[in-house]
């Protein structure tokens, strides 16, 4: 028999736990590490897809971003149905189906049953991921709810270190199937532990979902995530017949604005956003700060990835644990910054974590050459991996301290589809910046390095390069980035392929240098934007209760 929780219309609820909230966090964490996993672990498997299960470049594309689209399309749904029907509940139901199609994605033998499966991967991941956060907030005490969320962020460190270092050891030793089999003893032991350590929070709402809202926000978010995904697929350009891209997109915005009107309209019944969680300007200003924040990772790591395994030619598990160190160094920072977040408020520790964490980034990409080692890396990784660690509990504390316990669901299932947004968007807007900067520097840096070649073949050289930058790159470990022409002569061969090879690692790099001063920018945004947050009573000082909290935001709206 679990613990329940019920509580007054209109008030907090009064959770009573039969077991520590310690063991139902370790729980969420379970589940909430299978789903951050399962965003990373299958890109290190795509060699092994493409040969064993016979995928074209464009099924791995759909079979990476199929779980990504849906996740991100379905959060705000999924919080809300948490706060109508109970956490636990839907907590539940999104781990079976996750760990279920988990397991048809392994059995499955032909590209497409792959892609359907990770389809319903990404609706159980979505139905799970926002009842950690909404759970967290209604079984903690304030003054405790920084560590905890310490804890949980900590989650997100240790899922980038197993994604390529487990899926490289589980596709090396047997092949790609086993990436997705480990979710399912995981997953089994996450419901036995579920069912026995969460509480049954029943916050006594009317049972009543805004359908119309629920299906503007994922028509919406479907074709703003589409477009950002396949656009650089489709150059930006023509999809189908007279749909193109920016189309797809500019209709999706547009959808989310009649949706946001929509809910205005719906605001004093049950919308699926409560406006009343916008009154709190803590947790509007922590909703940008995590999209900069995910615009930043997804946008940095995007080109270091590359620069990692084609320039430095490293393999993909190599390439993964050179992240390592910065992780690992997160994991263990998390915790920590959560309990002093307790003690003395979340606002600088969370300013100090972002800043150090641009400065480390930012040293990572000043000092990184053609002529560097993964060693020569790790000063700056360490840096950046400690500030990381700083603003994992800070931030969800500040975002949700002050957030009612009965949309609880619905303000999680908003912050982490903004941070999926703000992924989605900085790996799109750094993919497009990246190939247009190879497109100018490739040509540059063959032009310098053409002096070394004969004289009839520097104009064949150079044009081959300007024409790989605009046509398709081959940036796979210890390639050059073009292919050579079959009947060069086989005395020549040695000093073209240095030549080339020297063209692609300057002009990849150069490249690189400017692309990346995108996302080092969004992450200095997000910096100052931290300086605009009202500072909490920290629990030395009397932390305010959350039915306080959230009266003073009702009072607000």
């Amino acid at each position: 028999m679990t613990a329940s929780a019920t509580a007054t219309p209109g008030g907090p609820p009064n959770v009573t736990l039969r077991h520590s909230p310690w063991l139902a966090l370790i729980t969420l964490c379970l589940g909430f590490f299978m789903i951050l996993l399962d965003t990373t672990i299958v890109n290190i498997a795509i060699p092994n897809m493409i040969d064993k299960l016979g995928a074209s470049f464009d099924e791995i594309l759909w079979i990476i971003n199929a779980y990504i689209l849906i996740f991100a399309v379905l959060l705000i749904t999924a919080g809300r149905l948490g706060d109508l029907y109970g956490p636990k509940r839907l907590f539940i139901i999104g781990l079976i189906i996750f760990t279920l199609a988990s397991a048809a994605c392994g059995l499955a033998q032909t590209p497409g049953q792959l892609i359907t499966f990770r389809v319903i991967q990404g609706i159980g991941a979505a139905l799970l991921t926002p009842q950690t956060l909404s759970t967290i907030t209604m079984i903690f005490p304030p003054e405790k709810r920084g560590a905890a969320f310490g804890i949980w962020g900590s989650v997100a460190g240790l899922a980038t270190i197993a994604g390529p270092t487990l899926g490289g050891w589980l596709v090396t030793n047997w092949d790609w199937r086993w990436i997705f089999f480990v979710n399912v003893p995981v997953g089994i032991a996450t419901l036995t532990l579920a069912a026995v350590a969460l509480p049954d929070i029943q916050l006594h709402r009317r049972h009543q979902l805004d359908w119309v809202g629920t299906a503007l926000a994922t028509l919406g978010l479907f074709l703003v995530c589409f477009g950002l995904i396949e656009g650089e697929h489709y150059d930006w350009g023509t999809v189908t017949g007279p749909i193109t891209i920016p189309l797809i997109i500019g209709s999706g915005v547009l959808v989310l604005a009649v949706m946001l009107w929509q809910q205005y309209l719906q605001r004093d019944g049950e919308p699926l956003i409560p406006f009343t969680i916008f009154a709190d300007r803590n947790y509007s200003l922590m909703n940008a700060v995590v999209a900069a924040i995910a615009f930043g990772m997804f946008g940095l790591f995007l080109p270091l990835t590359i620069f990692l395994q084609s320039v430095l030619g490293l393999t993909a598990l190599q390439a993964g644990l050179t992240f390592a160190p910065m992780s690992l160094v997160s994991v263990f920072v998390a915790p920590f910054a959560g309990r002093f977040a307790d003690k003395v408020g979340g606002k600088w520790i969370l300013f100090a974590g972002l800043l150090l964490w641009t400065i480390g980034m930012w040293t990572l990409v000043e000092f990184t050459t053609v002529d560097s080692t993964r060693w020569s890396l790790l000063p700056s990784l360490l840096i950046a991996g400690f500030g990381l660690g700083m603003t994992f509990a800070p931030l969800q504390t500040i975002a949700m301290l002050n957030i009612h316990p009965q949309v609880a669901g619905a303000a999680s299932g908003f912050i982490n589809t903004t941070r999926q947004l703000g992924a989605v968007i900085g790996s799109a807007a750094v993919g497009a910046l990246l190939q247009a900067q190879l497109a100018t520097q490739l040509p540059e840096s063959a032009k310098e390095n053409a002096a070394a070649l004969p004289a009839q073949f520097r104009d064949q050289f150079v044009e081959g390069f300007s024409n790989a930058a605009s046509s398709g790159l081959q940036v796979g470990a210890g390639q050059t980035g073009v292919q050579l022409p079959a009947d060069i002569p086989e005395q020549v061969k040695p000093t073209i392929l240095e030549a080339a090879t020297k063209t692609f690692h300057e002009g990849y790099v150069a490249a690189m240098h400017y692309t990346l001063l995108l996302p080092l920018c969004v992450l200095a945004v997000a910096v100052l934007l931290v300086l605009l947050v009202r500072r909490q009573p920290s629990s030395a000082g009397g932390a305010e209760p959350a039915s306080a909290a959230a009266a003073s935001a009702s009072q607000a709206a």
